[in-house]
């Protein structure tokens, strides 16, 4: 007799899976379908704010990846604001509403950590974990970073650290 797992077991096995170098078991992931940060998932992707951004993350000089359908539950019943679709760390927000969104929205669909001694299962010291902002070093905490059209947003977590290389591939984007 075939083994029958629960759907909800299915899609958390799912979702661990896409969550990819980042795993672990103490991050809470939204509710399906839940608001988020009073982001909305819905049907459709929204038309009338449709912009992108480029997020790279580091772990002591190790590139991490940012997964393929954060912000997209499995079954594809909706799909958030705030969402990736492949996992090249290209971010995209598709709203049906104009408002200001940050890179701490973006985390917290993902269900994911970040502070400013915490990104996903890595953590550093104080001053440990640095942020860039198109190239430009952002000292503030990094969850308050804006997710502005093109913004191209890195995160280093421990050293060793580098002036990070411009994104620069916004073809179709």
């Amino acid at each position: 007799m075939p083994l029958r797992l629960p759907a909800a077991l299915c899609a958390g096995l799912f979702s661990l899976l896409l969550l990819g170098t980042l795993t672990t078991a103490t991050w809470a992931e939204p509710a399906m379908g839940a608001p988020v940060d009073g982001i909305q998932c819905e049907s459709t992707e929204g038309s009338l704010f449709h912009i992108h951004q480029h997020l790279s993350l580091y772990a002591h000089g190790r590139p991490l990846t940012v997964p393929a359908f954060i912000g997209i539950p499995p079954m594809g019943a909706c799909l958030y604001w705030v969402h990736t679709h492949t996992p090249d760390g290209i971010i995209h927000i598709e709203s049906p509403v104009y408002r200001d969104f940050s890179l701490g929205n973006f985390f917290d669909i993902w269900g994911t950590p970040l502070s400013p001694t915490v990104v996903g299962d890595v953590r550093v010291p104080k001053g440990q974990l640095r942020a860039y902002v198109n190239g430009r070093r952002y000292l503030g905490n990094p969850r308050s970073i804006a997710l502005t059209v093109h913004a191209d947003i890195v995160i280093e977590a421990g050293a060793p650290f580098f002036t990070p290389r411009p994104f620069t591939d916004w073809r179709g984007q």
